[in-house]
């Protein structure tokens, strides 16, 4: 089974094709374009450059958020075109469960933490289940993080932009119990939403590709604007 994967959570796009066999590529760039500008022409070229065509893919996932909400939408919106053209089947996959699998095989505690504005970030907590798994300790929420941090009582490795934002804070904030993860593992990756998609995929969790949304956890400015209107 072969599996294209959309990752348009935060400023770095990437796009993924992945088998039961492994990684077969990746392509991750982190500069100021936007997705929509760039996203198809990725997709194209790593069809290309791994000798495929869309007609070789058995299905697709997408990172769903939290996250930057135009990105969001313009992963799931592409997905949703090519599943209608193709009718290959959606997996649906969290960004932030997607994150901490940068760092399955941490000893501590994971926390991946994304930028949410407002001096907010999204964030859960995971821990190790023993294997290249992750367990989800909470649900995805919204939250300034001086008030997260106090939830923390033991060793835990942070990784995310919003990790790297507030590491003055979080260090100060949990002293020896705070670590980092590398830059290199800091952002989100395609390759760990094809490898989940991959699970889903094989296990029947696909998705509607009409009724697919993003998972914002909180409105928008556009819809807070709206309702206040209302």
């Amino acid at each position: 089974m072969k599996i294209l994967a959309l990752e348009t959570s935060t400023m770095m796009g990437s796009v993924a094709i992945m088998d039961q066999e492994g990684l077969i590529a990746e392509y991750r760039l982190n500069i100021k374009s936007t997705h929509s500008e760039r996203l198809m022409r990725t997709i194209d070229e790593v069809l290309r450059g791994s000798g495929l065509e869309l007609k070789d893919l058995d299905g697709y996932a997408v990172s769903i958020g939290p996250g930057s909400f135009t990105g969001l939408r313009i992963g799931i919106s592409t997905v949703k075109g090519l599943a209608f053209v193709t009718g290959k089947p959606v997996a649906a996959i969290p960004t932030l469960d997607a994150l901490a699998c940068n760092i399955s095989f941490s000893q501590y505690q994971i926390c991946p933490m994304l930028d949410a504005r407002k001096k907010e970030v999204y964030t859960a907590l995971y821990s190790n289940s023993g294997d290249v798994n992750i367990s989800k300790l909470m649900n995805d929420c919204v939250v300034r993080p001086e008030i997260f941090l106090k939830e923390i009582k033991e060793p835990t490795v942070f990784l995310g932009e919003g990790a790297r934002m507030y590491k003055e804070l979080i260090s100060e904030g949990l002293g020896h119990h705070a670590h980092f993860a590398p830059l290199s593992k800091q952002l989100p990756s395609a390759a760990n939403v094809a490898e989940l998609g991959l699970e889903a995929l094989r296990s029947g969790k696909t998705e509607n590709p009409e009724t697919l949304v993003p998972r914002y956890i909180r409105k928008s400015e556009a819809e807070i604007k709206y309702s206040l209107e209302s």
